[in-house]
């Protein structure tokens, strides 16, 4: 008797506990959880004579750049551990207008940037006019540090000033020297450092305000902040502002009005973004300032040319026939807080002339180099669908004004 009793506790137990445990089985496991900067006042109305130097004062298939496979899944991984709180992947077309565009390029620089978050700034240099920005939202803030793009600057300054030349050999190690063409093509820190602590302080933030950095960039775009530059010496030396842009915040637009510059031979205009069929016929090129840099660009071609034949921008593709003059750019911007890849580049067909800048924020996935391909990859698309062959006519205004503005 004492027995079956026991038997029958035993499986009134074991039933319980079998009840029990397909309760707790139903239930879901939870998962476990620097220094002060000032804006530089805009510019008053630009006179037409160039500006000396040294005397300025203030349908087929599209190529995409990247492998986007397992790279958002990726991403959730490393969220919790990233420095870092721009997400390095989005929709970077969110939001945006694409009124008065040039479609043939905005498809070509959608398809290239794919599911990066980043922007994208496409510019005729020989009219200041905006043909697409990918992400206006982006391009239109305040500005993110210029890594290693700031250097397109750093070396103007340097040969007009008469601290280096093209073939100047600085001291990079005990041992070896570099030249600006190798500083350029390669990146190279303390080529640039050296050049900064030639300039000082006073000269570079001179030649920055004289490349429109730290002003709006745009003429009539109303979203448009301008960059920042720093208002003293950055605490760890001059060398860091021509090396890692320290201290300065540049927008994509402004890095877009620099390389046309560059790419026109001394023309910085103001970036006009038309937005109907009527503003593109009546477009008119608004010069901001002629600088006096025509024979000075000559000798800084060859190292924005060798970044992409043989330096940091190989990811763009080189092609002896239509070269890619570009500068890259990688650092963590502070004040995002996030990482950085930029490149700002232009290309030149025949009589056309391309400007295409791009600028990724995010985790380490985004580099100056990764930023390279993207471009590479949209001047590939333009060139498949016979982009550069095309005739770029002006507007009947464009070819009888080329007038300075603006107040």
């Amino acid at each position: 008797m004492y027995l079956l009793k026991t038997a029958r506790h035993l499986s009134a137990f074991v039933l319980v506990s079998f009840v029990a445990g397909s309760a707790f089985a139903l239930t879901p496991v939870k998962p476990k959880k620097h220094h002060k900067v000032h804006r530089v006042a805009a510019v008053g109305t630009a006179a037409t004579a160039t500006v000396a130097l040294a005397s300025y004062t203030a349908p087929a298939t599209l190529v995409s750049a990247h492998a986007p496979v397992n790279h958002l899944s990726a991403l959730q991984k490393r969220s919790s551990r990233s420095p870092w709180t721009s997400p390095t992947f989005a929709d970077s077309t969110e939001g945006d207008s694409v009124d008065g565009e040039d479609l043939m390029v905005r498809r070509a620089a959608v398809a290239a940037l794919g599911p990066y978050n980043g922007s994208i700034v496409v510019v005729d240099p020989k009219t200041g006019r905006l043909l697409t920005i990918v992400n206006q939202k982006l391009a239109y803030q305040s500005g993110f540090q210029p890594c290693s793009t700031i250097k397109v600057v750093a070396a103007l300054a340097g040969l007009n000033e008469g601290v280096i030349n093209q073939n100047t050999k600085l001291k990079i190690t005990k041992s070896h020297g570099m030249d600006l063409t190798e500083a350029l093509a390669h990146s190279n820190n303390a080529f640039f450092s050296n050049v900064g602590y030639k300039l000082g302080y006073d000269r570079i933030i001179q030649y920055a305000q004289m490349f429109g950095l730290g002003e709006k960039a745009g003429l009539d775009l109303d979203q448009e902040q301008p960059g920042m530059l720093a208002a003293a010496p950055p605490a760890d030396g001059v060398g860091m502002m021509t090396s890692f842009g320290e201290g300065i915040y540049m927008t994509p637009l402004e890095l877009a009005a620099v390389i046309s510059t560059v790419a026109n031979g001394g023309t910085l205009y103001y970036l006009q973004h038309p937005r109907s069929k009527e503003e593109i016929e009546q477009f008119i090129p608004r010069v901001k300032r002629q600088l006096d840099i025509g024979q000075l660009v000559p000798e800084i071609r060859p190292g924005m040319q060798g970044a992409v034949e043989y330096g940091t921008a190989r990811r763009a593709g080189y092609f002896a026939t239509d070269p890619i003059f570009g500068k890259t750019g990688t650092c963590t911007d502070g004040r995002s807080p996030t990482h950085l890849g930029w490149f700002g580049s232009f290309t030149e067909t025949g009589d056309n002339k391309l400007v295409v800048v791009v600028l990724l924020t995010g985790g380490h996935a985004v580099s100056g180099p990764i930023a390279s391909g993207v471009a590479g990859a949209v001047y590939k698309n333009l060139s498949t669908e016979n982009y550069f062959a095309q005739a770029k006519p002006a507007s009947p205004l464009a070819l009888i004004s080329n007038q300075s503005c603006c107040n």
